[in-house]
C-alpha cells in the first residue's frame, strides 16, 4: 500500500521501542528512505551557499540587532560581549545542525493531552536537550578562555590553497558530527542498533542530552565569522567564566529560534497532527531518519568532501553557480 507521499507503508510486525529515537515501527521500504535521504543530503551541497547563509542572513540578523557592523566593529567589554554572544547565536540560527534538532523533536509531535499538556511535554525533552547542548557549549568556553589563542580556530589567516590548521578542525568535528547523525537515522530506521537502548532504561532523556550535546559541539569547528570574532574574543580576555557565559549564551540564541517555532507547530496543531502521527508510528520513525540522514550526509559532504576540492586537494565537487 502506498501512502500519499509516494513512499510505502507495507512494514515489518512492530517491535519494542527502545529509546525516544527508536519507537519500534519501521516501515519495509527502508533501504528507499536512506537512498532518497542521501540524495537530498548530497543536493544540498551541490546548492548551498555558506556566503549566502553568513553574510545575508546571518549578518543582516546581527546588524539589525545590534545596531551596527557586527562582523567590522571589535567587541567592547564583557557585557558587549555578552549580548554579542547571543546575538551573532540567534544570527546563526539558519544551520543544518538545527534541521537535525526539530527531526529529533519529531517523536515528540505525538504526545497526548490537551494542547497545554502537550506544550509540557514537549518542553521536558527540550529543556533535556538544552542541558546537553549548555554542558558542551560551556566547557568548550572553560577551555577557549583558558587556552583559545593556542587553538587553530584562532587564526585569523584567509584560506587558501591546501588546508590550513582551522580547516583541519573543522573537518574533523563536522565529520564526527555528521557520521554520528547518519548513524542515528539508521538506528531509526533499525538498521543498525540502537546506541541508546540500553542507557535510555534507566535514563530515559539520554537522546535528546545526547543530540543537544550534538548541537553544542558544532561550536567546536563552526567556521560562521560571527562564531570566530565571538570565539577570538573569548581567547582573548583569558576569563574561562566569560568564555562559558558566552558560548552558552552563544548555543542558545542558536537554537531559540526553532524550539519556539516548534512549540508554536505543537500548539497550533491541535489534534489534528497529533491523529495523524499516532495513527500510523512508521511517520514519526520516518521524519526522524529522514532528518537525521539528510543533516548527517550534508555534514560529511559538505565539510569533508566538497572542502577538499574549494583547497584543491581533488579535483572537482558538482557546485551549483551561485554556491561557488
Amino acid at each position: 500500500m502506498m501512502s500519499q507521499s509516494g513512499i510505502s507503508e507495507e512494514h515489518s510486525p512492530p517491535t519494542a521501542a527502545t529509546s525516544t529515537l527508536v519507537n519500534g515501527h519501521f516501515p519495509r521500504r527502508r533501504g528507499l528512505i536512506i537512498l532518497l535521504s542521501s540524495v537530498a543530503g548530497f543536493l544540498l551541497t551541490v546548492v548551498w551557499s555558506a556566503e549566502f547563509v553568513d553574510s545575508a542572513i546571518g549578518g543582516t540578523v546581527a546588524d539589525t540587532l545590534l545596531g551596527h557592523d557586527a562582523d567590522e566593529t571589535p567587541i567592547a567589554g564583557i557585557w558587549a560581549g555578552v549580548v554579542f554572544a547571543f546575538v551573532s547565536g540567534l544570527a546563526g540560527t539558519f544551520t543544518a545542525c538545527n534541521i537535525a534538532a526539530f527531526g529529533a523533536m519529531a517523536p515528540l509531535l505525538g504526545s497526548p493531552g490537551s494542547r497545554w499538556s502537550r506544550m509540557a511535554n514537549t518542553l521536558r525533552p527540550l529543556a533535556w536537550l538544552a542541558v546537553g547542548m549548555l554542558a558542551v557549549s560551556a566547557v568548550y568556553g572553560v577551555i577557549v578562555g583558558v587556552v583559545g589563542t593556542d587553538m587553530p580556530q584562532f587564526s585569523t589567516a584567509p584560506n587558501g590553497p591546501g588546508l590550513s590548521p582551522r580547516s583541519v578542525q573543522s573537518m574533523v568535528v563536522f565529520g564526527i558530527i555528521g557520521l554520528t547523525m547518519l548513524y542515528l537515522g539508521l538506528a531509526a530506521l533499525g538498521v543498525v542498533r540502537d546506541p541508546f537502548a540500553r542507557v535510555s532504561r534507566r535514563f530515559p532523556n539520554a537522546p535528546m542530552v545526547f543530540l543537544g550535546a550534538l548541537v553544542g559541539a558544532f561550536q567546536i569547528g563552526r567556521p560562521f565569522p560571527l562564531f570566530r570574532q565571538m570565539f577570538r574574543d573569548a581567547a582573548e580576555s583569558h576569563n574561562p567564566l566569560y568564555g562559558a557565559a558566552a558560548f552558552s549564551l552563544q548555543a542558545v540564541g542558536n537554537i531559540l529560534i526553532i524550539a519556539v517555532l516548534f512549540l508554536i507547530l505543537v500548539y497550533c496543531t491541535g489534534d489534528r497532527l497529533r491523529r495523524w502521527l499516532l495513527s500510523d508510528p512508521r511517520r514519526i520513525t520516518i521524519i526522524t531518519a529522514v532528518a537525521l540522514i539528510v543533516v548527517g550526509v550534508f555534514t560529511v559532504l559538505y565539510w569533508d568532501v566538497r572542502l577538499l576540492a574549494r583547497r584543491e586537494i581533488i579535483p572537482w565537487y558538482p557546485v551549483a553557480p551561485w554556491a561557488g
